[in-house]
């Protein structure tokens, strides 16, 4: 099994403290975070998209183009790219750069993004965002593998023997498809024979299952090899601890704060207590053999291969986080690793086949 350290970039005050941080230093302490996630072991690291509050991920690339000149093994994430926000062609320049400069070290995971004020600011309606989605992946993965590309489209001029460059480092990306609820998504990555990273975040597992599943049934409808899934899933939370009374003890201030914030916002609240939290969401709080049992009850449900943890604080101290890191690394992940396979494809950079045209 392989592990990646994720943030959204969220900038909003500290859900215990209060205390709100500058942009500034709130990058900072995402580039630490990073140096920190090669440093104890994971095996990648992950931006996300968007463009709205309270994030302030709206270039992904650039803030993985400089995660990728302070570290040297981890791969880089995007979690998720909003492709149906994005001009596929403009899209494909920054991402192919970004694979150079990272020595073909770039993972993408796509979706259509959630958020009615980005869908707002780029123009995006709830009745199209699907379709572009699925038009801006097309034309981006074409552009990938061909050196001239004609496409009709609908959502951005057409392109007729179109050249674009950078060429590519790694012939080709892999591509994650990101899912939450949407079958669109998840028969999208199944025609092209994609992997498949869940969500699994604001419910209890049982309709990431379901969508899982018709996943692994849209997969053989197309006719690809069973053999080939690879399917990814997030987690809610982390708080590794040697015992569960003092991981409960550390994340209590940490929930109740969240769920104070939920409500005022007017949020829907799913778990009320932190007790139905552990016990029914993906959050992974607990001793290190409780956090083993319950990613292998998911693993049953999902037959993941990859997991992705907050790569944030987010309300612990950052020597809770710390801590629960560097012993999820040492207690938990060997045993994972031991018992659940790692994806079916290298995790290695796919390096190029052959030498680029001349670009004249």
């Amino acid at each position: 099994m392989r592990f990646l350290a994720i943030t959204l970039i969220v900038h909003r005050p500290d859900p215990v403290t209060g205390r709100l941080k500058s942009t500034h230093d709130r990058f900072r302490e995402v580039l630490d975070n990073a140096v920190l996630a090669e440093e104890l072991g994971f095996d990648g690291f992950g931006v996300g998209e968007r463009h709205e509050r309270p994030f302030i991920s709206s270039s992904p690339t650039v803030v993985l183009s400089h995660v990728a000149a302070l570290t040297r093994r981890i791969r880089l994430f995007t979690a998720v790219t909003t492709l149906s926000l994005l001009d596929p062609v403009r899209a494909y320049e920054d991402y192919a750069t970004l694979d150079h400069l990272s020595e073909g070290r770039l993972d993408l995971i796509i979706g259509k993004g959630n958020g009615s004020a980005q869908r707002e600011l780029f123009h995006v309606t709830p009745e199209d965002q699907w379709e572009r989605n699925a038009e801006s992946y097309e034309v981006f993965r074409r552009l990938w593998r061909q050196d001239k590309v004609t496409a009709r489209t609908r959502f951005r001029p057409e392109l007729t023997d179109a050249e674009v460059w950078p060429r590519p480092y790694q012939r080709p990306v892999r591509v994650w498809h990101g899912s939450a609820t949407s079958k669109e998504s998840v028969d999208l990555a199944a025609r092209y024979g994609d992997p498949l990273f869940s969500a699994n975040v604001t419910n209890p597992i049982e309709p990431y299952a379901e969508l899982i599943r018709y996943y692994r049934e849209r997969w053989r409808h197309y006719g690809h090899d069973p053999a080939g899934i690879a399917v990814g899933a997030g987690t809610a939370g982390l708080l590794v601890a040697p015992t569960s009374q003092q991981a409960l003890a550390a994340y209590r201030p940490v929930f109740e704060a969240n769920l104070a914030f939920f409500r005022r916002a007017g949020l829907p609240v799913v778990f009320e207590t932190l007790e139905d939290f552990v016990a029914r969401s993906s959050a992974l709080i607990g001793s290190p053999q409780q956090v083993i049992d319950k990613v292998h009850r998911y693993h049953e449900q999902f037959g993941h291969t990859v997991l992705h943890l907050h790569a944030d604080a987010g309300g612990l101290t950052d020597t809770q986080h710390r801590d629960s890191l560097e012993l999820f690394q040492s207690a938990v992940a060997p045993a994972l690793r031991k018992d659940i396979p790692d994806p079916p494809f290298p995790w290695a950079p796919v390096h190029p086949a052959a030498e680029e045209p001349a670009h004249v």
